[in-house]
């Protein structure tokens, strides 16, 4: 489960003009029994680190659209991850719900208003519409396991596969073709045609699955926005001697009043 919020803070010395993208993960025993309440163990640190690494590094967010005054006010994005069943490959799975997450928030506009023009107004869902972040591209991450030293590969392995496995390769790709990150783990080693091999591979599994979720986040939108519609009955006048007029609509379209 992913879900994105945002706050106003001030922006990093050295970056006065950009806002901020963190990764959060939440790893707790009702997942596995395995993971331990409290402080994030060692899979969770590298799972966060692996998303991060796709997306904050590969520049999928703009984050210069997230400031709002420069020097003083950005948008500070925060990505929270909760595990709620191990059923293996959880970078996969977490990766594709932070893509989601980010692509179905909303942030609240914001102005400047003043004498200065240094006051900031935060406007609320009933006065503008929220703003969806600026997202260039969509980095998904496909990892293999690997068990021998014969090479054998496996594609988004299970929770056995992982209880056997000797080694492991995450390739973050968009559709593009580009590379976001890569990384290894395990004590085997892969020889340099395997690893090409797997990034071909990767690279189709990305096109597929970034096609999968603009699907799913299109009619996510188009659910919501069905709910925003607000629906009038029929306006009903009542007279001063207590008589109903009721305003309809005749057949060719002009207006009539009933009393």
């Amino acid at each position: 489960m992913g879900f994105v919020t945002g706050q106003l803070v001030p922006p990093y010395r050295d970056r006065p003009n950009e806002g901020s993208l963190a990764i959060y993960t939440e790893f707790s025993p009702m997942a596995d029994p395995s993971f331990e309440a409290g402080r994030p163990g060692e899979n969770a640190v590298e799972l966060g680190r692996i998303i991060d690494r796709g997306l904050r590094e590969s520049r999928a967010i703009d984050t210069e659209s997230l400031c709002i005054l420069s020097g003083k006010l950005v948008w500070s994005i925060r990505v929270d991850l909760h595990i709620l069943d191990n059923g293996g490959n959880l970078v996969d799975a977490a990766n594709i719900a932070a893509l989601a997450a980010l692509l179905t928030f909303r942030r609240p506009e914001c102005t400047l208003s003043g004498d200065d023009g240094q006051e900031v107004i935060v406007h609320s869902a009933e006065e503008r519409e929220p703003l969806p972040l600026i997202v260039h591209h969509l980095p998904v991450a496909v990892t293999f396991a690997f068990f021998s030293n014969d090479n054998v590969v496996v594609i988004d392995p299970t929770h056995k596969e992982e209880a056997v496995m000797k080694g492991r390769l995450t390739a973050t790709l968009n559709t593009n073709g580009d590379v976001c990150a890569i990384q290894k783990g395990g004590g085997i080693g892969v020889l340099q045609s395997v690893v090409l091999q797997c990034l071909r591979i990767a690279s189709v599994k990305a096109a597929d699955m970034t096609s999968k979720i603009k699907d799913a986040v299109e009619s996510y939108n188009t659910v919501r926005a069905f709910r925003k519609v607000k629906r009038h009955s029929a306006p009903i006048a009542v007279s001063v001697d207590g008589s109903v007029a009721i305003k309809k609509q005749s057949q060719d379209g002009a207006q009539k009043i009933e009393l």
